[in-house]
């Protein structure tokens, strides 16, 4: 029981580490965004700039919803408030709701994280998935939904930074 205590409390550390990292990474993508474009959308199904920026609100909002067990009991979150119109404010809810994450990932215990709850795997379908997983599945998504954003990026004008290397903009020579 001790080892697989400390697997998890390892797994917990690996994770909060790398959601530095990545969130950093995600923060540096937003902030390169030309502010007179939020609402481009590529294509007539896609969301604005803006409207996608905030999906990382959205993710946080919905990752705790999932993290405390709300869809085991058969509801939906609450709907998250509109995107805000500036962007300035839209960056500052970023950074508030990953602080939020962070401290409410901190402070659940291993033995909590190693728990199941229900969450979505497939289409109409819910499926027990370990809370630890569940926190990993949140982060790749933020990594997904960034690099969504990294296209939006380049397609407004703006300048795309390093992510994991050099960019066109942000050459490593």
């Amino acid at each position: 029981m001790a080892s697989e205590s400390n697997s998890v409390a390892h797994e917990k550390e690996q994770l909060l580490k790398s959601y530095d990292r990545e969130h950093a990474t995600t923060m540096r993508v937003l902030r390169a965004y030309p502010r007179d474009k939020l609402d481009l959308r590529p294509h007539e199904m896609s969301k604005t700039a803006r409207e996608l920026g905030y999906v990382f609100v959205g993710e946080r909002h919905f990752g705790t919803f999932a993290l405390k067990g709300g869809f085991s009991s058969g509801s939906m979150p609450d709907k998250l408030a509109p995107a805000p119109e500036n962007w300035d404010e839209l960056l500052k809810a970023t950074e508030q709701a990953q602080e939020e994450w962070i401290k409410m990932i901190r402070e659940t215990s291993d033995d909590e994280l190693d728990q199941t709850v229900k969450f979505f795997s497939g289409p109409k379908m819910m499926s027990d998935v370990r809370r630890i997983e569940l926190l990993w599945f949140m982060l790749m998504d933020e990594i997904h939904h960034r690099g969504q954003f990294s296209i939006y990026l380049r397609m407004a004008g703006g300048k795309v930074p390093s992510i994991y290397g050099p960019t066109a903009d942000e050459p490593w020579n």
